[in-house]
């Protein structure tokens, strides 16, 4: 009966993020087009664009593969279970020993190489394009990612993140290294997401864009399960900077049912801010060259290491 009792909350927040990435998807477009003084499509949009696309017949090219055919799977699969590692509304759940920050690194890594292998699969110019310049891109965003991983292993004493929130809450206080690694993941955010300023996600000039370059010969099913999953890793950077930087109003282990529905109103309210501002960043500057991009994220990777580094002399002192 424990376990059951354990397992409903850990099952909750994997069915949690499945049903709110689109919403944050929807929601972000809404807010864009209000800021653009336009109406906009409705909130429960993507939804729709989901179940089109799940019932439209999947065409593939003469020369796909079998891993063009798995790809969307196992690229939705390693991003789901990042995304339901996060601790959204508690922490202490049932599978939270699992969610750690190089190991979320890692699945987001492996759903990239995969989504790079299937982009060139077919041969398309535009998919070999695509697949370089997101290899291009993680080759300093990996890094840098790693960096923050080691700036709080460093301040909080284990890259757990139940563990971190928990330390955030009993020990704030204003840091520079915190500041810098904070400012390190948003840029590895907006670079992972494929946003302004690093690439616009609703253009489809075939000589800027990234993301849809690779994903532009799926259609129907496979396209959903592409979209679904670009739609969760927007929520598990949302979540992620929440759960380190924001941790207030996480559920604490074993928390009754209240606990649980404020811990989901704090949460829901996070990743309304947090979208909020995100697209109040992409409202207000441009779109930069792909070339510059690599100096964009050269910036996370110094930030990085510079918050490291601070946060290793001040503890030698």
């Amino acid at each position: 009966m424990d376990l059951i009792l354990e397992l409903i909350p850990q099952g909750a927040q994997m069915i949690l993020v499945l049903a709110l990435a689109p919403l944050l998807l929807g929601y972000t477009r809404k807010v864009k087009a209000r800021l653009l003084r336009r109406r906009g499509p409705p909130l429960l949009q993507p939804y729709r664009d989901l179940l089109r696309l799940i019932r439209k017949e999947a065409v593939l090219a003469e020369n796909a593969s079998w891993l063009f055919r798995s790809g969307p799977y196992m690229i939705f699969s390693a991003t789901w279970v990042a995304a339901a590692l996060v601790p959204t509304f508690a922490t202490g759940l049932y599978a939270s020993w699992t969610a750690d920050l190089i190991a979320i690194a890692a699945l987001l890594g492996s759903a990239r190489f995969f989504l790079g292998l299937v982009g060139m699969d077919i041969g398309t110019s535009f998919g070999g394009i695509g697949s370089s310049r997101e290899m291009m891109f993680a080759s300093l965003a990996e890094p840098a990612m790693i960096m923050i991983a080691f700036t709080l292993a460093l301040l909080a004493g284990s890259t757990q993140l139940s563990y971190i929130a928990q330390f955030m809450l009993t020990h704030s206080s204003l840091r520079v290294s915190l500041g810098l690694a904070l400012a390190a993941l948003v840029i590895v955010a907006l670079a992972e997401n494929a946003r302004i300023p690093v690439d616009n996600p609703a253009t489809h000039l075939e000589l800027t864009m990234v993301h849809e370059a690779m994903v532009l010969e799926y259609s129907g099913r496979h396209l959903a399960v592409l979209e679904f999953a670009a739609a969760l890793k927007l929520l598990l950077y949302l979540s992620l900077i929440g759960c380190i930087f924001v941790p207030w109003g996480l559920a604490p282990a074993g928390s009754s049912l209240t606990g649980y529905a404020v811990g989901l109103a704090t949460y829901v309210g996070k990743l309304a801010v947090g979208g909020f501002l995100l697209v109040l960043l992409e409202t207000s500057i441009a779109k930069m060259r792909v070339f510059r991009v690599p100096d964009f994220l050269g910036i996370a990777l110094m930030l990085g290491l510079l918050a490291m580094l601070l946060l290793f002399v001040s503890r030698s002192f």
